[in-house]
């Protein structure tokens, strides 16, 4: 008969393990439903975050003129 030994690094490590594979399946699933929806047209697309920063090229020189 045979005894298997886990100290506890394994057990930890079983522990990570379970705790990562979950995590990793709740986030691909939500993001694969967001794409399925996007798809189908039952949600609309988020804007682009970038989309709402107004920088004018004249702040970007400014900024640059200032710093040397």
């Amino acid at each position: 008969m045979y005894f298997l030994y886990f100290d506890p690094t394994i057990g930890a490590m079983i522990v990570q393990a379970i705790v990562a594979a979950v995590a990793g399946v709740l986030l691909f699933s939500r993001n694969l439903l967001y794409k399925i929806k996007l798809f189908f047209g039952i949600i609309k697309p988020n804007k682009d975050l970038l989309d709402d920063i107004n920088i004018e090229s004249s702040d970007i020189e400014n900024k640059k003129s200032s710093d040397s």
